[in-house]
């Protein structure tokens, strides 16, 4: 099945900024589904390029592990027109949730379907479909009451545009669910509804009384056993009920292992409160020990493989020194370039937990190195614009590899000796592909030159790259006022 980034490369022209924003709706959308007891769907407009194409296409969906499901049926990559549904259309021209006035009949289920357009700044870029099936008659009871309401709220603050928030990064995908334990607070802080799961975290973390009517961030302050954490649990809760969004916390109480999350409510923009989720993961906790002890065997090992890499570098760079054949000392000086490129990956690997490397930060530590060889022969400065964003450990090392030697290149032929000039290094990035453009403002390219004949050891390793290990595309060409450019096109999709 298409993932979420492949469906929005392949049949849309989205940003990279959107895509990564509708990145942060599916992974709380868990959290809606669950509250609303409901099915929802992710729709995107196909045809901005058409304006006779107003269809939308589904990228995503979720079903509830609270409710019976609307859709029994996988809806990703279906394409819906207004006619079909012509709620879609109406949310994302009225900027407001709107909800069919009667149910309809889907594979004999009766759903009712409400639309949330998906705001980001001033627009709207999606819409979120509601599906609830209505074949259960449900009983309303204060956990029901009390997990509508906060989806009401949560969902208008998607239509407002203040839900989900990128920074400061939830950690969504281990944080605690609705049915771990639910606990839902007014303006002032005080509980008025906690899930009987909530209650149970509470109770082992040696808490025996209810827990509506109390002020939580100090009751649960007076449990956990670290100070330290006390606060911080504490001040998390006053944060989310200010408006600011935080990050998930795991504290201990009489050891009990408890995981908690804040979100606040404001639809609208006015304050109704903050959700508390709470999980007793205490004995997930003894099993993730060694799971810990097996990433930090990793990142240890990428630390000694970085550790290798630099002690190579610095051999080739004390042979360099004490060799006297110029061309001898280029090709080791180029080396200790390209060695010391791959270490900075592992360097970067040994602190990550993911795999996942940030290419601006690798790149803006080369480029200073690179920036020092140029002024010294010449006065060439080097600078990055734009942002790559992060990659996976298996493109860092070819794509910092393909830059430095892009880089080098054209410091090293594009401007005459004791020639100025600059190297800008930018970089693009969109739902499916990473452009980075190496341009110069130096003599050009030579009449005769082909990049398919070129002899140049550097250029025959970033062809070698390109192709190979990056499956992407690489052109050099000149400038319309002067200079030369090297187009880099990478893609991003998941690849086998």
């Amino acid at each position: 099945m298409s993932t979420l980034s492949d469906l929005l490369a392949e049949h849309t022209g989205l940003s990279g900024t959107v895509a990564d924003h509708l990145q942060l709706v599916v992974a709380e959308w868990q959290l809606l589904s669950d509250l609303s007891f409901a099915d929802f769907l992710l729709w995107v407009p196909v045809g901005q390029d058409d304006p006779g194409d107003n269809r939308f296409l589904c990228v995503a969906q979720a079903r509830p592990t609270t409710a019976p499901t609307a859709h029994s049926e996988d809806l990703v990559g279906t394409a819906v027109t207004p006619q079909d549904h012509p709620q879609l259309q109406r949310a994302v021209r009225e900027k407001r949730i709107c909800r069919e006035e009667d149910p309809r009949w889907h594979m004999g289920v009766p759903v009712r379907r409400e639309t949330i357009p998906v705001r980001l700044d001033d627009s709207v870029v999606a819409v979120l479909s509601r599906d609830t099936n209505l074949a259960v008659p449900r009983v309303p009871s204060p956990l029901e009451i009390s997990y509508l309401g906060s989806a009401a709220d949560l969902c208008q603050m998607i239509a407002d545009g203040s839900f989900p928030t990128a920074e400061p990064s939830p950690d969504v995908h281990t944080s605690p669910r609705v049915g771990d334990g639910l606990i839902r607070l007014d303006s002032a802080g005080t509980v008025v509804f906690a899930s009987p799961n909530a209650l149970s975290a509470y109770h082992r973390m040696g808490h025996a009384a209810d827990l509506v009517g109390g002020p939580l961030a100090s009751l649960t302050r007076s449990l956990l056993s670290d100070p330290f954490d006390a606060d911080e649990v504490s001040q998390r809760i006053r944060q989310a009920l200010d408006g600011q969004p935080g990050m998930r916390i795991e504290a201990e109480a009489k050891g009990a292992t408890v995981l908690f999350r804040a979100l606040p409510l404001q639809p609208r923009g006015q304050d109704a409160g903050a959700l508390v989720l709470v999980r007793d993961v205490t004995e997930v906790k003894r099993r993730d020990r060694a799971l810990l002890s097996k990433d930090a065997t990793i990142r240890e090992i990428h630390h000694r493989v970085k550790n290798n890499l630099q002690t190579v570098a610095a051999l080739l760079r004390l042979q360099s020194r004490r060799t006297g054949n110029n061309t001898a000392r280029q090709a080791l000086d180029e080396s200790v370039r390209r060695v010391t490129s791959i270490a900075l990956v592992h360097e970067t690997l040994s602190m990550s937990v993911d795999e996942r490397v940030d290419l601006d930060d690798v790149v803006d530590r080369v480029i200073p190195m690179m920036s020092d060889l140029a002024s010294a022969s010449g006065g060439v400065t080097v600078r990055r614009q734009g942002r790559f964003g992060e990659v996976a450990a298996e493109l860092a090392t070819p794509l910092v590899m393909v830059l430095t030697e892009l880089v080098q290149n054209a410091l090293e032929h594009a401007f005459a000796e004791g020639e100025g000039g600059e190297v800008v290094v930018q970089a693009e990035r969109s739902a499916r592909w990473l452009d980075a453009v190496i341009s110069d403002d130096g003599q050009g390219l030579p009449k005769d030159f082909s990049l398919e004949h070129a002899e140049r050891l550097g250029l025959q390793i970033v062809r070698t790259l390109v192709e190979s290990e990056l499956r992407g595309s690489l052109s050099l060409r000149g400038r319309d006022q002067r200079g030369t450019e090297a187009v880099l096109r990478v893609p991003l999709k998941y690849r086998r």
